[in-house]
């Protein structure tokens, strides 16, 4: 029925705003105006452990404000990074392709590929978004194309609104650089005032002496909440990769959250007011691990010092402190970003994503850091942190075991929103988890594959099998053929200490998970990894 007055026009508009607020996802039938889609955030960090959450049961750390998003989501406690170093794994994340396809096997090198991906910015551009990117996006070429606003940690010399500039304008410079060289192991280069005042920084560890609010993780926050209250009023949705730096290396948290911690001693381990435990498998023998982590721990990496170290034990305990200190911070922002979007009241029509590109050792196997090429086949590396908060949709406190990777967010997004896809000449290869996230469906996975040029991890429900690669004429030094494969049964050995590649009671689940590789690379096309070896040898 069609109404003049004024009166019943002004309440029918009302009701339609009520409807839209109400329920972001319902959508208007006839020649009405459909509802506003969902607004997405990805908040996002580096080399974050799995474990280093409560929630996630850690005996340590202190993380309220994810143990909170955790409650009011689904977890997926199985879900894996296609490698466990920054570029390919967000890269994938990116593009919902496997990095054999991209040929993005480390963080550098090029193909074809990477120049005509479509990124998961652009296919939100174009069903109207608005596309936000604050912080560490470590992208290339293609794949970090379509956004209409991005805010870098890094400094582009035409470009003066990113951290590195923000710093110095608010003469904070000095602080930074100290921070920075601590990845290096002591202060800038040349610079005797800086290396006197910043004495080594053994593991990459020292306190920051930035102001709280002057952090990398305090600048990601800043821009993403800005963002989120100007678009409180308005009509456009929004996409946000909100993605902090760490709790990557240098290891420089703040004195105010490494306070929280007791790293005096070894303890038992009840998150305030006792000791830090010592990891599981800390003393594990320096030749069980794959030859890159077996030179760090024996001091072949300068910047680590893991064999000084071993001798003083402090160092250790201070960097796993400085690690869980740095998640704490990270987790206070965390807690900023979802107050502001429940302040504007778009908490009930915002998606919010937890997730990190790989993760840290944080001293299991006796290891700092993620020792980029040795390492693509330990759980503290591969298995990441997935959170997802569909509002309405999903089941609050939901735990899932269902094997997915960073490369199925994407698809999973597309089918959630109805979003509208280009025409792609690299098929998506991720697989939605939608039915899993809104029902009580399957991945219908029996293996996953985590790919590096030098390992692949085939990884099923209880198995693993780390095969050690040829990794081509370019990367001779990453040969590990002669140390051998590795097979953990990841139910009784759950730290992945005791390798049972040679234990014959494992054989038909090792043939079982290597003819999963060899149907993983025959499925699978090589169309950047086949480009780039060419380009290698040439």
């Amino acid at each position: 029925m069609y109404m003049n007055s004024t009166f019943q026009k002004t309440i029918i508009g009302l009701a339609f705003v009520l409807l839209v607020a109400g329920s972001a996802c319902t959508s208007k039938t006839g020649s009405e105006t459909p509802a506003k889609k969902p607004n997405v955030i990805i908040l996002f960090t580096d080399q974050h452990n799995k474990s280093v959450m409560g929630f996630q049961g850690h005996p340590d750390v202190i993380t309220p404000n994810l143990d909170q998003l955790a409650e009011e989501a689904v977890v997926f406690d199985r879900a894996y990074c296609t490698q466990g170093i920054c570029v390919p794994s967000r890269s994938s994340l990116m593009t919902g392709l496997t990095l054999r396809t991209m040929g993005f096997l480390n963080n550098s090198g090029h193909s074809s590929v990477m120049d005509d991906a479509v990124s998961m910015a652009s296919i939100f551009k174009l069903n109207g978004y608005r596309t936000y990117a604050f912080g560490k996006r470590h992208l290339r070429d293609a794949i970090d194309a379509g956004w209409d606003v991005k805010k870098d940690h890094a400094y582009k010399p035409d470009d003066d609104d990113n951290y590195v500039s923000w710093i110095e304008r608010n003469g904070y410079a000095k602080e930074f650089a100290a921070d920075w060289a601590a990845e290096f192991g002591r202060g800038p280069r040349g610079s005797s005032e800086f290396e006197s005042e910043f004495p080594i920084a053994d593991l990459g560890t020292r306190i920051s002496k930035l102001p709280e609010d002057f952090t990398m993780e305090a600048y990601t926050a800043m821009e993403t909440i800005k963002m989120i209250k100007e678009h409180a009023k308005s009509d456009s949705s929004f996409f946000c990769w909100s993605s902090f730096y760490r709790p990557h290396q240098p290891y420089n948290p703040l004195q105010k959250y490494m306070d929280m911690y007791d790293v005096s001693q070894w303890g038992e381990g009840t998150r305030i007011g006792s000791a830090i435990k010592k990891p599981g498998s800390f003393y594990e023998p320096t030749e069980n691990l794959p030859p890159q982590l077996q030179d760090q721990r024996n001091g072949g990496n300068k910047v680590w010092n893991m064999d000084k170290a071993f001798q003083d034990e402090q160092l250790w305990r201070t960097y796993i402190g400085g690690y869980y200190a740095l998640v704490t911070e990270i987790d206070h922002h965390v807690g900023e970003i979802l107050k502001a979007l429940d302040e504007s009241g778009m908490e009930n029509e915002t998606i919010v994503i937890y997730a990190s590109d790989h993760g840290d050792f944080v001293g299991n196997h006796g290891m700092v850091e993620k020792c980029a090429f040795g390492q693509n086949v330990y759980e503290e590396i591969l298995n990441v942190p997935l959170i997802f908060k569909y509002p309405g949709k999903t089941e609050n406190g939901k735990r899932t075991m269902e094997l997915v990777t960073l490369a199925d967010v994407l698809p999973t997004l597309i089918e959630l929103l109805d979003l509208e896809v280009p025409d792609l000449k690299y098929p998506i290869q991720g697989k939605s988890m939608a039915d899993v996230l809104l029902n009580d469906g399957s991945m219908d996975r029996e293996y996953i594959v985590s790919e590096s040029w030098s390992q692949a991890a085939v990884i099923t429900r209880d198995y693993k099998l780390g095969i050690m690669l040829d990794p081509t004429s370019a990367h001779k030094d990453l040969d590990y053929r002669d140390f051998g494969d590795m097979f953990f049964n990841m139910r009784s050995d759950p730290m992945e200490i005791k390798n049972e590649i040679n234990n014959p009671d494992y054989q038909t689940q090792i043939d079982l998970l290597r003819h999963y590789y060899d149907e993983y690379v025959q499925n699978t096309p090589a169309t950047g990894k086949d480009e780039m070896i060419q380009n290698a040898i040439k």
